[in-house]
């Protein structure tokens, strides 16, 4: 049994935004501006107040009540002010990573206090190290601990939760998601792709402490697939595996839900159009890892961009995403898609502020500890991503 959060006293902020001043978070913190509304009461969190306060003054031309927005200091250097922070607030977003550098502290504050916590990561390392160290507290405390709210992994995660609910139940089940789009990163995200690939050892390490510890779903099974699919199964085209967080997230949100049926599998591709294309995908990311493994390339890659840049407008503006499901089980097939804007950004902005927003304010499931989007908030923030113009449909049967 969870903690009752509407009792929680002495809590002045409903969200709190931790990194107004990056990239992201100030794409975030605009996209809060415009769709908190006045039932909202939210505040930006930074460790250069001068900054933070330059971001309200742009906030307040969009939207003159932002004028007021308060302004915490908060520093990861200075776990006082994190601590604070935690207990300032029902939800904290968080926009500040890498986050295996940044993460913890924030994470282990909210994990103590009770307080609702959303972040961008896809780094698979720092996520079972959270859940290791700090998931059993959290369910102590009635903190929703709920990582990957951006383009890892929403889309995925909540599309093939969208897709199983148009299949029978108490079936076995297998879905597959193939991922298009067009899109820049930003320097914190290709800082964070460097960190990940660089320590694969240490990805093993962690996967295997968590998987000690975890317990499975019992008389399901639930699994990703990794059977290769030269061809996509939809739209033609060529696909490769897709080796990032997302699946990890998919059969977590699996085994917490047992609408997904007593044998689920997913599997993750990214699909492009030429097979030349495919040939690139597959010839460059070994000399991606290659070079991230040896500490004098691995600065050079890093250098490449500083966290904090990010792509043009005119640039986001020309980006999208795509990923079409197909599911099947129990002799019926349905064809899903999920789709929208830019991925890397905008839409990720969209995303992690609605989960927030969604973790504040709706009716949602009785849930703790270190979950998914699917888990914790399911139907509730597909309606409001649908609403915020991110596309959930049936293409094919259902």
């Amino acid at each position: 049994m969870t903690a009752d959060r509407s009792s929680r006293p002495g809590r002045p902020y409903d969200v709190v935004l931790f990194g107004a001043t990056g990239f992201t978070g100030a794409l975030t913190a605009e996209y809060l501006a415009g769709r908190a509304g006045p039932e909202t009461r939210w505040a930006l969190a930074g460790r250069d107040e001068a900054k933070l306060a330059a971001v309200r003054e742009r906030l307040a031309e969009l939207n003159p009540a932002c004028a007021d927005l308060p302004l915490l200091h908060a520093d990861i250097a200075e776990p006082a002010s994190i601590e604070k922070l935690a207990y300032a607030a029902r939800v904290v977003i968080t926009t500040v990573g890498p986050y295996s550098k940044y993460g913890e502290p924030l994470v282990a504050a909210c994990a103590r206090a009770g307080t609702d916590y959303v972040d961008l990561t896809g780094e698979p390392t720092f996520v079972d190290r959270m859940y290791v160290k700090y998931h059993e507290e959290a369910v102590r405390s009635g903190a929703r601990i709920v990582h990957a709210c951006g383009f890892d992994s929403i889309p995925h995660d909540l599309g093939v939760y969208f897709t199983v609910k148009h299949l029978p139940e108490g079936v076995p089940l297998r879905v597959e998601g193939f991922v298009r789009g067009r899109v820049s990163p930003s320097g914190g995200t290709w800082h964070s792709v460097i960190d990940v690939v660089s320590d694969t050892a240490g990805m093993r390490r962690a996967e295997k402490e968590r998987a000690q510890i975890e317990q499975k779903p019992r008389g399901r099974t639930v699994r990703i697939s990794r059977r290769p699919i030269p061809r996509t199964r939809v739209g033609g085209g060529w696909t490769l595996p897709m080796p990032t967080l997302d699946p990890q997230i998919v059969v977590r949100s699996a085994a917490a839900l047992d609408r997904y049926g007593p044998d689920f599998s997913y599997g993750h591709y990214v699909a492009v159009k030429r097979l030349a294309g495919a040939a690139a995908l597959a010839a460059g990311a070994p000399v991606l890892v290659g070079l991230a493994l040896l500490p004098p390339t691995r600065s050079l890659l890093r250098r490449l961009r500083a966290p904090g840049d990010g792509p043009s407008a005119r640039e986001r503006e020309r980006s999208w995403f795509s990923v079409t499901f197909v599911g099947e089980g129990g002799g019926a097939r349905v064809v899903t898609e999920v789709a929208g804007g830019d991925p890397g950004y905008g839409e990720t902005a969209k995303m992690l502020a609605e989960s927030a927003l969604c973790l504040a304010h709706d009716d949602l499931p009785d849930t703790s500890g270190q979950v998914t989007t699917a888990a914790a908030m399911g139907d509730a923030l597909v309606e409001r991503l649908v609403k915020a113009g991110i596309t959930f449909r049936v293409r094919q049967g259902g």
